[in-house]
């Protein structure tokens, strides 16, 4: 499956943004999707995910209430709504994905086979 992440840019603190990540390939409804983000010169870090068909979701409890995943299967699309940006949600944010994942390692990176290329967020005044 391939993973294309899109819909980065320069938000003011208290904004909102909407991240897409578009999957070709074929995913299958096992299929288990995240979000992960990595700062300048920080590990690579877990933000949310949405586990297989069941729609399950999970959050780092730094976005909790102010982020939602989504997806919608008829456009292959996965989604990420940030509402309330802060300075410390800038980041590379990528998209992920593998039919291999179980419920307990979604907020691992190692869990997932697939990754988009990443796009940037960026949050400042």
């Amino acid at each position: 499956v391939q993973l294309q992440a899109f819909g980065g840019g320069l938000v003011d603190p208290g904004g909102s943004l909407r991240l897409s990540c578009a999957t070709s390939g074929g995913a299958s409804s096992s299929y288990t999707m995240a979000w992960f983000r990595q700062a300048p010169g920080k590990d690579r870090d877990f933000v949310a995910a949405i586990f297989r068909s069941a729609g399950t979701t999970k959050y780092a409890d730094s976005v909790k209430g102010r982020f939602t995943i989504s997806r919608d299967r008829a456009k292959n699309t996965l989604y990420l709504q940030m509402n309330n940006l802060k300075p410390e949600d800038a980041a590379v944010y990528y998209c992920a994905g593998s039919n291999r994942v179980i419920l307990s390692s979604v907020a691992y990176s190692s869990a997932y086979a697939d990754w988009g290329q990443g796009t940037l967020v960026t949050v400042s005044s």
